[in-house]
C-alpha cells in the first residue's frame, strides 16, 4: 500500500514507531503450576496467635489432643494393610508367686508369648520379723507382764500385718489377753528385737521409750485441742516475751557501755601523775575531782587500737615493699583525702621511697593521723552536747546563765610529749593551765 501511494502521489499515513512489544509480541503471564493458594487473611481485631490457632497453610482442623505428627494427629498418616492374619488373644490362666494361697487368676496373652512371672509380684515386700526358739525365750525373752503364748500372738501379728502397730493393736485378741495399747506393743516388739540382736552380733540396736511416747502424744492432744482464747492468750504471751527480751538485751548493751567508760576512767585516774619539764609546776589539784591524766603508753595503745591497722604481709613468694604502704580497704575515702591534705600541708611525698623503715614511721604516721581526725571529731561532738545542755538549762532555768569552765572548752595548747612523761589531756576543774 505505500508503494501504490508514492505512484499515486497520495499522502502517505504516518509511519508507526518500531517498538520490542511490535515486533516480539506482548507476552501473556504464564499461569504458574502448583502455585500455593493465598493464606486466609485475619480478621480485624483478632491476634495473630489466635488466627495461628485456627487456621494453617493446609486449612486443616487442629487434631484435638497433641502428637508427634503434623497430620491429623496418628502416628501413621495411612493405614498399611497386610495380608497377614492378626496373632490371636486367648483367655489364659496365671498365678501370682506373691500369693501363698496358690490362687489362680484369668488375663489375656498371646499364644506365642513365653510364660513370665506375674510383674507385679516384685513389690510384695516383707519385713523381717526376727524368730526365737523355746530355749532362747526361756533364757532371754521372758517377762513378768508377757506370757509365752501373748508373746507369740504379738509376733504372728508383726509377720501378718508387716509391723503396722495400728493395724495390730485393732487385731489384738482381747477375748483370750489383755488388751494392750500400741506403746505397749511396740516397746514387748523392740525389746525382743533388740534382744535378738544382741545374741546375734549386731552393733546397731534400737530402743523404744515408750514413756516418751506417751507423753509426746499427751501433749500433742493438749496442743491440738486448745481453744481460741488459749491460741490467743499464747500469741500474746510470745510477743510480750520478746519485748521483753529485746528490752534485756538493749539494757545488756548500754551496761557494758557504761562498764567499758568505768574502766577506762579508773585506767586513766589509776595513773601516776607526772609534771612536764617544760611547763611550769605550779599547778593545784581540786581535791573534789581527780585529774584525768593518760601515759604515753596509753596513747600509744590508743594509736594501736584507735589507727590503720595495715595487713602483715608475710607469705611466701616475691612481694612488692610498695605493698605495705597501701591504706587497707575499710579506710573510707573521707579519711583518705584527709590524710592527704594532711601530708600536703608538712610538705611530705605521698609515695615516698619504699624502705623498710620509711614503711614502717610513714604508716605510723598515717596511723596517727587517723587518730588525730578521729579526736578532732569526738572533741567537736562533746562541744556541741555541751553547749546544747548549757542552753537547755538556760531555758529551763530563766536568768541563770551556765558557767563553763575554760578547762571543758577547746583551748589549744602546745604541748610537747617525749617518752615516760604524762600530759593532762582533758583538763581538770580548778586546775589552771599556765601557758
Amino acid at each position: 500500500m505505500a508503494d501504490v501511494r508514492d505512484i499515486m502521489e497520495l499522502d502517505r499515513p504516518p509511519t508507526p514507531e518500531l517498538t520490542r512489544e511490535a515486533i516480539i509480541g506482548i507476552d501473556k503471564p504464564r499461569k504458574k503450576l502448583n502455585a500455593a493458594p493465598k493464606p486466609p487473611r485475619r480478621p480485624e481485631g483478632m491476634h495473630r496467635e489466635v488466627f495461628a490457632l485456627l487456621y494453617n497453610d493446609n486449612k486443616d482442623v487442629p487434631p484435638l489432643f497433641p502428637s508427634d505428627t503434623g497430620g491429623n494427629g496418628y502416628k501413621q498418616v495411612k493405614i498399611k494393610l497386610g495380608m497377614r492374619k492378626p496373632r490371636k488373644w486367648n483367655w489364659m490362666p496365671f498365678t501370682n508367686p506373691a500369693r501363698t494361697d496358690n490362687a489362680e487368676f484369668y488375663h489375656w496373652r498371646r499364644p506365642s508369648d513365653d510364660p513370665k512371672e506375674y510383674p507385679f509380684a516384685k513389690f510384695n515386700k516383707k519385713v523381717d520379723i526376727p524368730t526365737y526358739t523355746d530355749v532362747e525365750y526361756q533364757q532371754h525373752l521372758t517377762s513378768d507382764t508377757w506370757s509365752k503364748e501373748e508373746t507369740d500372738h504379738l509376733m504372728d501379728l508383726a509377720h501378718r500385718f508387716d509391723v503396722r502397730f495400728i493395724i495390730m493393736a485393732d487385731r489384738y485378741d482381747t477375748e483370750k489377753f489383755c488388751k494392750r495399747s500400741v506403746e505397749e506393743l511396740k516397746e514387748r516388739y523392740y525389746k525382743i528385737n533388740g534382744t535378738l540382736s544382741k545374741l546375734s552380733g549386731e552393733k546397731k540396736i534400737y530402743t523404744y521409750d515408750s514413756e516418751h511416747e506417751k507423753r509426746r502424744k499427751e501433749q500433742l492432744n493438749k496442743l491440738y485441742e486448745r481453744t481460741t482464747e488459749q491460741i490467743e492468750e499464747e500469741q500474746f504471751l510470745l510477743g510480750e516475751l520478746k519485748k521483753i527480751e529485746a528490752r534485756k538485751k538493749e539494757r545488756e548493751r548500754k551496761t557494758q557501755d557504761l562498764q567499758k567508760l568505768i574502766s577506762q576512767a579508773d585506767s586513766q585516774n589509776d595513773t601516776p601523775r607526772k609534771t612536764d619539764k617544760k611547763m611550769p609546776k605550779k599547778k593545784v589539784p581540786n581535791p573534789s575531782r581527780p585529774s584525768r591524766s593518760v601515759d604515753t603508753n596509753y596513747i600509744l595503745q590508743a594509736v594501736e587500737t584507735a589507727g590503720i591497722k595495715f595487713p602483715d604481709y608475710k607469705n611466701s613468694g616475691v612481694s612488692l615493699r610498695s605493698q605495705r604502704m597501701k591504706l587497707p580497704a575499710n579506710i573510707g575515702q573521707k579519711k583518705s583525702k584527709g590524710i592527704e591534705q594532711s601530708l600536703q600541708e608538712l610538705n611530705m611525698d605521698i609515695n615516698p621511697t619504699p624502705t623498710e623503715e620509711i614503711c614502717q614511721q610513714f604508716n605510723e604516721l598515717r596511723s596517727d593521723m587517723v587518730l588525730l581526725m578521729e579526736i578532732k571529731s569526738a572533741l567537736t561532738t562533746c562541744e556541741f552536747e555541751l553547749q546544747s545542755l548549757r542552753h537547755q538549762y538556760e531555758a529551763l532555768a530563766p536568768g541563770k546563765t551556765l558557767l563553763i569552765p575554760p578547762q571543758l572548752t577547746n583551748t589549744e595548747h602546745e604541748v610537747k610529749i617525749s617518752a615516760g612523761e604524762i600530759i593532762d589531756v582533758v583538763g581538770s576543774p580548778g586546775t589552771p593551765i599556765n601557758t
